[in-house]
């Protein structure tokens, strides 16, 4: 999880105990795509985001699931 890029989408999994094969699986895509995308070094398709939030966070939003997190320099 903290390789994540998408840190509230992890969040709000760990809370529901929704796991990544779960998450997989939903999204018919293979275990290392399905790294990728939370790595943040594959994107999520449109129709992939609509899957999980209708699927699993219906009542969330999609700018708070899907909130990238992007690393800071150190200067």
């Amino acid at each position: 999880m903290k390789n994540w890029a998408y840190k509230n989408l992890a969040a709000e999994m760990a809370r529901r105990g929704i796991g990544v094969e779960k998450l997989r699986s939903a999204l018919c895509i293979c275990k290392a795509t399905i790294y990728r995308k939370l790595a943040g070094k594959t994107a999520f398709t449109i129709d992939e985001a609509i899957k999980i939030k209708c699927t699993f966070f219906p009542s969330l939003s999609y700018e708070y699931l899907f909130k990238k997190e992007v690393p800071q320099d150190d200067d």
